[in-house]
């Protein structure tokens, strides 16, 4: 055994990483194995057809990891296995053999096996033939060819694993070792990946099934359907091993699966005597497309009971409410705990728990705010979006869409927590994760659900071309369509700013005009700064109190709450002489933030750098100039303060060169700059000339958190 060490596979961050991992080896053949989690209760994550590995329970993996213990391997031929090139050892008794000695590498005497579509072949044989090792067999999206038609299912297959060449190459002419050997490969992987997620809005779900398909070739592939022949032959010598499964079964399939027909799922439920759970819109992968209600009904299938009602301990009829606030930067923190405070003058003995995690947490405690121990199990988004950025680039709509391992385990923690207690009111700060997942799966939703953001509507890049153009669209129509279809799911839909704060564009092709969908579909409570400017009093004696003499020009440099900004940081440091000579009273103050260490950055005489800073809008309204990133909160602080900024939107970032944009050209605010073309001789100039600058920004609004407010508590 060897412990793993967090790092990426793949293409994306984790949202856990193995407690334990190694090898298990057989006839020289080495299959890689993963434990995660403990408990007196195992399960057993299955490999499918060797076209994927392991990552493709990635939905799965970190929810059941917090509640049992989960072991998983790749198969024979994809992921950190070996790719043999005999046939033979693709056979199904081998799959089968690797799980019993994966399990007792790992002293795991008895599991729940999952198992998925080919899977479901080694799982059959694992639970007739070794009852003392399976408690229970959970099948998803099952090649069992049971029903009537199945023997046809298995000519066809024989069919596929012949290597002569077929006559078509169109359909199911590609489904062919012949064809994979000789140059068909990725059109068969492209083609397969789009047949297994046909439902609409599969994207991403595509993407990774084509990805991991390419972790392996055409040769090995057609190795290990020539091998891998069923371990039942016949549709009646199928349904006679299913009969022999004595462990209880669970039956997950789409009604529309386009891979294995559901009338196989349906038979496999009644001759094993198990449950069948039907998803809709899923395609053949239900538990990468409909993840929610797979875990849930794969853990209550473990549990052996229904869902616990919440239980609730209110003797003192207070009420309360969860708050899950976007942890990407520190604006959300800020703006929410102002929003919670006009919410508890509203609403008498309101008790509010907030499920966040690091930067935001740290706004959080230093307020005083209560943190919900299970925030401890999130998968932190920060560190995947800084993992995801390059110098000044983050490519962020990309970033977000190769997030959802992270979204999706996020969401289960928020149903652990809200399956375990009640709550009067939920509130999501772009917490997209929790929007996107109740809307799949309204029966979820139990209580009274606010919703806000500061942006409304996906947009590309221009250099992303006619893909980016559609994913994005897609991803709006997708958001359109949640709404169309469920218009009360959301209690209060908050947009934090206003009518023309919002980009005159489409939502895509067909799509309605940004703004008129979210005027149609939002209340606007104006942008909410999380302080009052007037609350500041005299600018002098606020200046005095931060211990700024009136002598020096105070230049603040600040990039957020995540760590994607060290190299805007490192520009401007690098400015200082040359700014310093221009204007020798400057004072410049670098705040590296939460997530850089002030230690890592150049420290020229006379530069001072810092680390967190609570409540730095004090020293941004007190400075006579900032150099920021191209963050809304940031820059919107520094408008309703009425102080003259830099601010550098990061390369791709739709958001901030969209979005934000559009907003600070409407307040007439800021100066915006170009990371690409302005280096430090540029920068030096430009605090030069900015400096200590009278400006003339529009107003910012006061009252936007106690209009949210007044919002949100209608619902309590």
């Amino acid at each position: 055994m060897a412990v793993a060490t967090e790092r990426l596979r793949g293409e994306q961050t984790r949202a856990r990483y193995p407690d334990e991992e190694g090898f298990i080896e057989r006839d020289g053949v080495r299959v890689f194995w993963e434990s995660y989690g403990e408990g007196d209760q195992t399960v057993l994550f299955l490999p499918t057809w060797t076209l994927v590995h392991s990552r493709v329970w990635k939905a799965q993996i970190p929810y059941f990891a917090r509640h049992f213990r989960v072991v998983a391997f790749d198969p024979r031929g994809n992921g950190r296995s070996d790719r043999p090139t005999d046939p033979s050892a693709y056979d199904e008794r081998e799959f089968a053999q690797d799980a019993i000695d994966v399990m007792d590498l790992c002293g795991v005497d008895r599991a729940i096996g999952v198992a998925f579509s080919l899977g479901a072949q080694r799982g059959m044989l694992l639970a007739a033939e070794h009852p003392e090792r399976i408690a229970g067999m959970v099948f998803i999206g099952a090649y069992a060819p049971v029903a009537r038609g199945g023997s046809l299912q298995l000519r066809a297959r024989s069919v596929a694993v012949s290597m002569k060449r077929p006559l078509t190459t169109r359909g199911l002419g590609k489904y062919s070792a012949a064809y994979w050997v000789n140059g068909g490969y990725g059109d068969f992987v492209q083609w397969w990946a789009k047949r297994m997620l046909s439902e609409p809005h599969s994207t991403k779900q595509i993407e990774d099934a084509i990805a991991w398909s390419h972790e392996t070739d055409g040769a090995t592939l057609a190795a290990s359907v020539r091998g891998a022949l069923p371990t039942a032959l016949g549709r009646r010598a199928q349904a006679a091993l299913a009969r022999r499964l004595a462990c209880p079964v669970l039956v997950i399939h789409d009604a529309k699966d386009r891979i294995t027909p559901y009338a196989d799922g349906k038979v496999l439920a009644k001759v094993t005597g198990g449950r069948l759970e039907t998803v809709e819109g899923a395609g053949h992968i239900p538990h990468a497309r409909k993840p929610v209600q797979v875990n849930l009904a794969i853990r209550d299938f473990i549990e052996s009971a229904p869902p616990r009602d919440p239980t609730v301990h209110r003797s003192d009829g207070r009420k309360r409410a969860l708050y899950i606030s976007s942890p990407i930067g520190l604006g959300h923190a800020q703006r929410d705990v102002a929003i919670a405070r006009e919410l508890r003058n509203l609403v008498d003995g309101l008790e509010i728990d907030w499920l966040a995690q690091d930067p935001v947490t740290r706004v959080l405690e230093a307020e005083g705010e209560r943190i919900h121990p299970g925030s401890e199990h999130l998968a932190n988004e920060s560190r995947h979006i800084e993992s995801e950025s390059a110098e000044h680039d983050l490519h962020c709509f990309q970033a977000i869409r190769r997030m959802d391992e992270i979204l999706i385990n996020n969401f289960m923690v928020f149903h652990d927590v809200v399956r375990e207690d009640r709550y009067d009111l939920w509130i999501g700060d772009e917490a997209w994760e929790l929007d996107y997942y109740l809307h799949e799966n309204p029966r979820e939703k139990r209580t009274h659900y606010a919703w806000m953001t500061d942006f409304v509507g996906w947009l590309p890049m221009p250099d992303g071309g006619d893909h980016e153009a559609y994913v994005t669209a897609d991803y709006n129509a997708e958001m359109v369509e949640h709404i169309a279809g469920h218009p009360d799911l959301r209690d209060r839909a908050i947009f934090v700013g206003n009518p023309d704060d919002i980009v005159d564009e489409r939502l895509g092709p067909q799509l309605p005009m940004i703004r008129d969908w979210t005027e149609r579909n939002f209340e606007f409570a104006g942008y909410v700064t999380g302080f009052d400017p007037r609350s500041l009093g005299d600018r002098d004696e606020l200046r005095h109190a931060l211990g700024y003499r009136p002598d020096e020009k105070v230049c603040i440099v600040t990039v957020g709450g995540s760590g994607v900004g060290e190299h805007l940081l490192r520009r401007v440091i690098a400015s200082f002489d040359d700014a310093k000579r221009m204007v020798p009273e400057l004072r410049m103050i670098v705040v590296a933030g939460p997530r850089i260490d002030p230690d890592s950055l150049p420290q020229p005489d006379g530069l001072e750098v810092v680390a967190y800073v609570h409540n730095l809008y004090r020293h941004l309204a007190a400075c006579d100039l900032a150099v920021v990133q191209g963050g809304l909160t940031t820059a919107m602080e520094l408008t309703a303060s009425r102080r003259p900024f830099l601010y550098f939107p990061l390369r791709h970032h739709f958001e901030q060169n969209m979005h934000v944009a559009h907003r600070l050209d409407r307040y007439r605010a800021g100066r915006r700059m170009d990371f690409e073309f302005d280096g430090p001789d540029e920068i030096a100039a430009e605090i030069a000339a900015e400096v200590g600058r009278e400006v003339d920004y529009r107003a910012v609004e006061t009252d936007g958190a106690a209009r949210a407010a007044a919002a949100i508590a209608e619902l309590l």
